[in-house]
């Protein structure tokens, strides 16, 4: 099986545990800094390319201010996620916000962002002129519906996803806002998620391209950008390989000078919003083994539980676990690895061939830099774990503490009990 390695040593590890109890989520930002430019560079053709960082994915101004240093903006789409950013010093058109179901607050803030609104709902136009004025600049979410095939359990078909307009719906807004006096378009979708084929993202592009195209010759109203969205998977399974980038960026540039150059819509700029490609790979939850049992099955138990990392137990999602320290042992035992949630499914991993494991060793799980802090929760009273940034010169920096039951029961007010 490839090996997928870890940034620090046991010895690294073991000081850093002896600061910052386990279990926690540990990002390694000299990683993250590389990708986050091999994404840059490889659409560096694209006229005004823009990665809008998801950040949903890893919501820590910390991150979102590295992320902005290698000149990404931000994708929002709530109220917290637009103070983020601005906390981070992302402002402007440097926010694009993606929200449905939007309260009238948060368009209104968006609006003093300056952030671009991408409108989810052609009835959202009616609400967003109600509640926070027309902007000069306005987006749309395509749903293509049963015109692109494709989807997965994490987004649903396209025809079954709650988000987005239909085509139909799309030249209706398009003049709908022209006449209401916008003066600059532009277009977004976001059809799939997690995709290793990078063939998916170019038929994307082939769509969203022939779209802005339709919309020229039939309204002659020139799209300004078209965001392609996120979605690009990275490899959970040892075994998989990432996402081509220059691939993908190849097969856009072709269709590009294909379909909106020859059709007088060039410079069109590019933009995607891509989160657990950037911050996926490079972030590790570290727990340790609290307990072992023996009964129908080997369990071991852990300090962490779902709350620290929920995909595993809601999408049976894999991911991959090293045992610290027994990297060459023989993979000879086969463990349910738990965590202490009154919730079966509160499991890292199920019949998992390990090597040999004993209370006491620490396990790191990978691949939790994108969707694991971010999706914790406090259901059994469990409290969210710390995040820590592995800096390039080696040292540690906490960038969110641990979760206090302080924390936890400042909502109630004890005393009118």
């Amino acid at each position: 099986m490839p090996e997928k390695v870890l940034p620090f040593t046991k010895e690294q590890l073991m000081q850093i545990i002896e600061q910052y109890p386990t279990p926690f989520h540990i990002y390694d930002e000299a990683a993250i800094r590389k990708n986050a430019r091999n994404l840059v560079q490889s659409f560096d053709w694209a006229p005004g390319f823009k990665e809008y960082f998801a950040v949903k994915a890893t919501p820590n101004p910390y991150i979102m201010k590295i992320l902005k240093e290698e000149g990404f903006g931000a994708d929002c789409s709530s109220l917290p996620e637009l103070i983020l950013a601005d906390k981070a010093g992302i402002r402007g058109e440097d926010i694009m916000f993606s929200s449905n179901d939007t309260p009238a607050e948060e368009y209104q803030v968006a609006r003093e962002l300056g952030a671009i609104i991408n409108l989810d709902d052609i009835s959202h136009i009616d609400y967003l002129e109600k509640h926070a004025g027309i902007p000069e600049v306005i987006s749309f979410r395509y749903n293509p519906g049963p015109l692109r095939k494709g989807g997965n359990a994490i987004i649903g078909k396209p025809e079954e996803a709650k988000y987005g307009l239909t085509r139909e719906q799309i030249f209706q807004a398009c003049e709908i806002m022209r006449n209401k006096g916008v003066g600059r378009f532009g277009l977004h979708t976001m059809v799939i998620s997690n995709e290793l084929d990078p063939t998916y993202f170019i038929e994307t592009a082939n769509m969203m391209f022939d779209l802005a195209v339709e919309i020229y010759q039939k309204l002659n109203i020139r799209v300004e950008f078209v965001n392609l969205g996120g979605g690009i998977g990275i490899p959970y399974l040892p075994h998989e390989e990432p996402v081509d980038l220059h691939y993908v960026s190849q097969g856009i540039k072709d269709a590009y000078e294909k379909k909106i150059t020859p059709n007088g819509l060039h410079p069109l700029k590019l933009a995607m919003e891509s989160g657990r490609m950037i911050t996926g790979p490079y972030g590790y939850l570290v727990a340790t083994v609290l307990h072992k049992k023996e009964i129908y099955k080997n369990y071991v138990g852990l300090d962490a539980c779902m709350a620290n990392l929920m995909r595993p137990g809601i999408y049976g999602a894999y991911h991959h676990i090293t045992v610290v320290g027994k990297e060459d042992w023989p993979h000879d035992h086969i463990y349910d690895v738990t965590g202490s949630l009154c919730e079966n499914n509160d499991k890292f991993a199920i019949d998992r061939k390990l090597p040999e494991i004993e209370i006491g060793d620490i396990l790191v799980i990978h691949d939790t830099g994108a969707h694991g802090h971010a999706m914790g929760f406090n259901y059994n009273g469990k409290l969210r774990s710390a995040e820590l940034l592995l800096k390039p010169d080696g040292t540690v920096e906490m960038i969110r503490r641990a979760e206090t039951i302080d924390d936890y029961f400042a909502t109630l007010d004890f005393s009118k009990l």
